[in-house]
């Protein structure tokens, strides 16, 4: 009694391939999930994603003094100044 060992042992050989391809397949999408979190500045991402340009009518400087705001580092009355030192205070 064989218990059907030998019927679909055709098919074995299609498991070596499977498996090497499915672990390409996860080593590349790791290297891709890693890789798009280092990357930083300008690139990709599109204007509003985390790669994008600063919005318009805006710089820089002006984008770190508002995230400094938000975080509660400066008051109003230093943000307030820290706009007319930039030019951008009203």
């Amino acid at each position: 009694m064989m218990w059907g060992c030998d019927q679909g042992m055709g098919w074995m050989w299609l498991w070596g391939p499977l498996l090497l391809i499915g672990i390409a397949l996860l080593v590349l999408l790791a290297v891709r999930v890693i890789g798009c979190g280092i990357r930083g500045g300008y690139g990709p991402g599109g204007p509003d994603g985390p790669g994008g340009p600063p919005p318009m009518g805006g710089s820089r400087a002006r984008q770190i003094l508002d995230e400094r705001f938000a975080k509660g580092e400066l008051t109003a009355d230093q943000y307030r100044e820290q706009l007319k030192v930039l030019g951008e205070g009203r």
